[in-house]
């Protein structure tokens, strides 16, 4: 049923075409004919004996079965943007990203992602994890970029995997994984991760560090930290606290102004980067409007860019695949902010050679089969003053 609910929220623009073509009410069970019809090329008969008893069709749903014999999801006739099931409001934003790639990367995000795993260090190792799911029958590898990363290449129900209970593995994407390791955060040192949500990149930091040092969780929706903390003591991870903030101006942050060797900011966002892991995710415009959406952005980056120290780094990451969220935001920031530069993708993970951008990590799913992710490394200068932008 779910992977029903996924083949409609995918091809949700085609089908709303195809109603509006053959003045066709658009309700859910029309949407659900004109999917066994185009996608699946079920006849009046078939859907008869589908539909039979107290949903037997009506006379204006067979004729609209009728009317689609023949045909396939997509149609001649159809824009470009609608067949490649783009909302009107990221068109223009999307195709400024990808210029010529556009339709080869918007063909990408209606596929389903597969499923990644990271391995726990803490708890076991890749070679150890990938040899019991092999075990369990199931189809594993290593993922190319991540280097305690896994990918199942199959649907199965997570009940198989056992070490999610464990602690040992976490279903995390591999671009996400990648994000947290940009961060670099060595045993001792003291992070933070200042929009942490359930704590994905929380625990994978935390475990990079091998239980030493520290590292807080902050954000300001406690019941996703909560959920954060449940999967710390879960991973055996004993390094890390979690913070609910007030907003993005807490008090806290200007107390720890300038005490932190290394600062994430995985800043809230359009989400365009996981498109095909969350199909509705792309009939969702932003809540608050894009520009007003890329105006927060750059007001948390610059009040978290505070509690970087003097030679201390900061990572800006998103699950946005636009420039306005990403590249943009970010020489923003530096033009406001001199005293921080960018640290070469080069220089903290050479292995990855595909990014769109010699400076950035800047993953898509066409390019690198992943959700599409991108993160900038910015280091303050070791003489510079511990007081960013105000706010």
């Amino acid at each position: 049923m779910l992977d029903l609910l996924h083949a409609l929220l995918r091809h949700r623009a085609r089908l709303g075409w195809w109603l509006e073509r053959l003045a066709s009410p658009d309700t859910p069970r029309n949407r659900l004919l004109a999917w066994l019809a185009l996608a699946e090329g079920q006849g009046a008969v078939q859907m008869k004996r589908l539909f039979a008893g107290a949903k037997a069709l009506s006379e204006a749903e067979l004729a609209l079965v009728r009317q689609l014999r023949g045909s396939g999801i997509d149609h001649p006739d159809m824009a470009e943007e609608l067949r490649l099931e783009c909302p009107d409001w990221a068109v223009g934003p999307l195709r400024q990203r990808f210029g010529a790639a556009f339709a080869t990367e918007m063909a990408a995000t209606l596929s389903p992602a597969p499923l990644d795993l990271r391995v726990n260090p803490m708890r076991s190792t890749r070679p150890t994890v990938l040899r019991g799911l092999k075990d369990l029958g199931l189809r594993a590898e290593a993922t190319r970029l991540a280097p305690q990363g896994i990918r199942i290449r199959e649907r199965l129900s997570l009940a198989r995997l056992p070490g999610l209970k464990t602690g040992e593995i976490e279903i995390q994407d591999e671009g996400s994984q990648m994000v947290a390791l940009l961060v670099d955060a060595r045993p001792g040192e003291r992070v933070v991760d200042f929009c942490a949500g359930a704590g994905g990149k929380t625990l994978a930091i935390a475990a990079q560090m091998l239980n030493k040092g520290h590292i807080i969780a902050c954000d300001v929706n406690e019941a996703r930290l909560k959920r954060c903390a449940e999967r710390l003591r879960r991973a055996g991870l004993h390094n890390a606290e979690t913070r609910v903030l007030a907003s993005e101006t807490d008090r806290w942050i200007k107390r720890h102004k300038g005490g932190f060797d290394r600062v994430l900011v995985d800043a809230p966002c359009s989400g365009t980067g996981t498109w095909r892991r969350n199909p509705d995710a792309r009939w969702r415009a932003p809540e608050l409007g894009l520009q007003t959406l890329v105006a927060l952005q750059a007001r948390i980056l610059a009040s978290a860019a505070r509690l970087v120290k003097p030679g201390g780094r900061l990572v800006y990451a998103t699950c946005s695949m636009l420039v306005e969220e990403n590249e943009a935001q970010v020489a923003a920031f530096l033009a406001a902010n001199p005293g921080f530069s960018v640290v070469p993708l080069q220089r903290v993970a050479a292995h990855v050679t595909t990014s769109d951008h010699p400076d950035f990590l800047s993953l898509t799913p066409a390019r690198h089969d992943t959700d599409g992710f991108f993160a900038a490394v910015l280091q303050r200068e070791a003489s510079s003053s511990t007081g960013a932008t105000p706010v």
